[in-house]
């Protein structure tokens, strides 16, 4: 089953991933599942923006949609 995760823990969780590769606090033999871990991050952020968007567009739509007559 895939892990559940909330955006804003992914985003800090990548945020953190970035700042230990950028400052090599990471050593070669852990950098391949770290990046993995990114990916899958970033995957997630970006299926939460995507959902986030989608749900927007249909509450904006529904907005604009003309009355209807009772």
């Amino acid at each position: 089953m895939a892990e559940s995760i909330k955006y804003s823990d992914a985003i800090e969780e990548l945020e953190n991933l970035v700042n230990e590769i950028e400052n090599d606090q990471i050593s070669l033999d852990e950098l391949t599942g770290k990046l993995k871990r990114a990916a899958l991050l970033i995957k997630t952020c970006k299926k939460a923006l995507f959902d986030t968007e989608k749900e927007v567009k249909t509450i904006i739509d529904e907005m604009n949609d003309p009355p209807t007559e009772k």
